[in-house]
């Protein structure tokens, strides 16, 4: 397993474009300074009306496969 840590702010207007398929990715610098690339929909859960903000602790197996997020 390996993990990132990324911190995120999307604004609601941004939301919306990746929740109507606009944008399906995310792509975000993680703090060790690696670029990633994530599906948005794994911030679902995260929505509130100002949008997706915070830290976030993105887990995925060696295959690099998403296995699960927390909000830290």
């Amino acid at each position: 397993m390996q993990q990132i840590i990324v911190d995120i702010s999307i604004s609601p207007d941004e939301w919306i474009k990746l929740y109507q398929g606009v944008a399906s990715d995310v792509h975000a610098r993680a703090r060790d300074g690696r670029s990633v690339r994530f599906p948005a929909r794994i911030l679902s859960r995260f929505y509130l009306q100002d949008g997706v903000r915070g830290s976030f602790r993105i887990v995925f197996d060696d295959q690099g496969k998403f296995q699960s997020i927390d909000r830290l």
